[in-house]
């Protein structure tokens, strides 16, 4: 232990001291110089004087290294700050120096030492220039000798601005780096064909296959903030078609401290290919809103509950409790949040269909607003598990709604989906039910129920892009329903940062919609992926059409029909007017519903239709319930005219 202790140190400062003993031999060898400039490179100058003055004018640089410290840089890393110190310390030895010749002149204490001012500046002004160019022509030496035994990739900066700059910064400023930058591209005609950092600028229209080959380039960095993102979605599918890696650099306002990190370049995500603009909220009533509440958070561990706690958990609230059945995701949240130093929430593994343990959750935190993910929300599985969706998705929904009201909840948040409005589901039938009955618990005028409609979330469990991902890493193929299926996408973060902007702005009543933008067609989604993957379609992985499932549209809406929409303060959020109901019927037929449900007595999707005339099943067995209520209303109407 202490043999290893011994070299530890021995490796530690033996640099330091060599680093310290070049300096000192450039500084006695910069003396000599200093000597034959003065007297024009001649030897007509006392040689014995010179060496009675260079080993004092040693001592004083040795002195004023060690007071700045210049040796303890590390070569290889030498930046401006180390010139700094050198010059420090050259400085501090001039000083030091002059004052002694002086000092000397006027005492006398050693007749050789009398340097002349000149020699002394001179000596200074080369002493200065060769220690710093010995550390950068050693640090040359280094990089050169670390990439000639590391393969590199050639790199391609999509930029030429500032961004562009501060990347190439990033990349050649660690000797960790494999990228060699052989080009920077940009549009602007005025910068193509000029050099910055001794890299050539070329234009858009060299970007070509050859042009690939020829430069062996396995990676192009897209760099360019002040663009439009029509603009920039535009140029990044355009590179994506090409056979190489796409990076992207991330916002300024996301580097740290100002400096771009190499681990911040990222590869192009398929959020960045949608036809979409991110949506951020400004002047955010949210912070105000959340102040001093206790907050329920239902399925608080899935996708989009899990993003609404780590968005509430920046706000000054009161409480947090997290509840949520899945215990595993339930730890994974806590443990992040711990590790974020949050510290402020209850995470309580709890079924919200146990009505017994609610109740006693909002007795003991007396909660002030709920927001309700908690859900079943497969469309194939829950069309013959109708058992499982109604019990979740309605009666679950209906005893916190009731808990809510008797517990004299301020604001009740449900998360609803797309898949409500005109629902070919038994899912989508659920999650509808779910909303009427909410409508019809705010006739009471006591809790505000606030309802947000949203679509597809990238990335959230079950979704189709981690789906696609594991089956790019199994080599294909990618599984797509129908070739013009379309859905509505938005990130996670977005939708919850939605979520808690409408329990904000609510007053009761409102089904707030989202505008999501343009849909995106799932079959070129996928081709978008099999590119991001640096792979090809269809040569490296086949998309196969599996045919719509149970249950499935081909398009998603987010009103239904009869329904128009009243703008908010934020263009992105919308108040759906919904069709009149009356409410003591729904109420009694969705009590009926869950009774039925729960006793497994009577046919619950043909009740569910009843609720929901809208609700029309599609390329299911469920479909056979519309036939048959089709056929009865023809006889019915038979009746009618026999009768008459």
């Amino acid at each position: 232990m202490i043999k290893n202790y011994l070299l530890n140190n021995v490796h530690r400062y033996a640099s330091k001291w060599l680093v310290l003993v070049i300096d000192l031999f450039l500084v006695a060898f910069s003396f000599v110089l200093s000597y034959l400039i003065r007297f024009n490179l001649t030897m007509n100058f006392d040689i014995d004087k010179l060496f009675i003055q260079m080993p004092i004018i040693v001592l004083i640089a040795l002195l004023s290294f060690l007071f700045i410290g210049s040796y303890k840089g590390v070569v290889r890393h030498t930046g401006v700050r180390d010139v700094y110190n050198i010059f420090n310390a050259i400085c501090m030895s001039s000083i030091i120096t002059i004052f002694m010749v002086i000092l000397n002149r006027q005492y006398n204490y050693m007749e050789d030492f009398t340097i002349p001012l000149s020699i002394i500046i001179i000596h200074s002004l080369i002493g200065f220039i060769s220690l710093t160019a010995s550390r950068y022509v050693f640090k040359a030496l280094y990089e050169n000798m670390v990439k000639k035994y590391k393969t590199n990739i050639n790199v391609l900066i999509f930029g030429a601005g500032e961004s562009g700059i501060m990347t190439y910064n990033a990349l050649t400023s660690t000797t960790k780096s494999r990228s060699r930058v052989v080009g920077y591209i940009d549009e602007d005609r005025k910068k193509v064909g000029k050099s910055i950092n001794g890299v050539v600028v070329y234009g858009r229209d060299d970007l070509t296959n050859y042009f690939i080959d020829m430069k062996e380039v396995a990676e192009i960095i897209f760099s360019i903030h002040n663009i439009e993102s029509n603009k920039s979605r535009e140029l990044l599918e355009s590179l994506v078609d090409l056979p190489v890696k796409v990076k992207i650099v991330p916002p300024v306002e996301d580097w740290i401290n100002g400096e771009l990190k190499i681990s911040q370049i990222k590869q192009v995500q398929i959020e960045d290919l949608l036809n979409r603009v991110p949506i951020n909220i400004k002047r955010s009533k949210v912070s105000g809103e959340l102040k001093d509440q206790v907050i329920i958070v239902t399925g608080g561990a899935g996708s989009i509950g899990s993003e609404i706690v780590r968005q509430i958990v920046h706000y000054d609230y009161k409480a947090l409790i997290i509840i949520d059945q899945a215990e595993s995701a339930l730890y994974d949240l806590q443990q992040e949040l711990k590790q974020a130093g949050r510290h402020n929430f209850i995470p309580l593994v709890a079924d919200v269909r146990d009505k017994n343990r609610m109740n006693t959750f909002f007795q003991e935190y007396k909660p002030t607003m709920v927001f309700h993910a908690a859900a079943y929300k497969h469309v194939p599985l829950m069309e013959y598990n109708s058992y499982e969706a109604i019990k979740i998705n309605v009666a679950g929904t209906k005893m916190m709604v009731d808990l809510s009201l008797s517990h004299n909840v301020e604001k009740f948040v449900f998360v609803s989906t797309d898949k409500a409005v005109n629902p070919t589901n038994v899912m989508g039938a659920t999650k509808r039910i779910a909303e009427m009955y909410i409508s019809c618990a705010q006739q009471q005028n006591k809790t505000k129920f606030i309802t947000t409609r949203f679509g597809n979330v990238l990335g959230s469990n079950g979704s189709v892009i981690p789906l696609f991902k594991k089956q790019i890493e199994k080599g294909g193929p990618l599984t797509v329903t129908h070739k013009d299926v379309t859905r509505f996408f938005m990130t996670i973060p977005e939708a919850s940062q939605l979520v808690l902007e409408a329990a904000a702005m609510g007053a009761g009543g409102e089904i707030f919609i989202f505008d999501m933008g343009e849909s995106v067609k799932i079959f070129d989604l996928a081709k978008n992926m099999i590119k991001l993957s640096g792979l090809k379609y269809p040569e490296d992985i086949d998309i196969k059409v599996t045919g719509l499932r149970p249950g499935e549209k081909l398009y998603e809406e987010l009103l239904a029909n009869g329904e128009n929409t009243l703008p908010t303060y934020h263009k992105k959020i919308m108040i759906g007017k919904v069709r009149d109901l009356d409410y003591s019927k729904v109420r009694s037929q969705i009590d009926e519903l869950c009774v039925t449900n729960m006793f497994f007595n009577g046919d619950t999707v043909s009740l569910m239709k009843k609720i929901v005339p809208e609700f029309v099943s599609n390329n299911s067995e469920l479909c056979r319930l519309d036939v048959k209520k089709s056929e009865n209303k023809v006889d019915k109407t038979a009746d009618e005219i026999f009768q008459s």
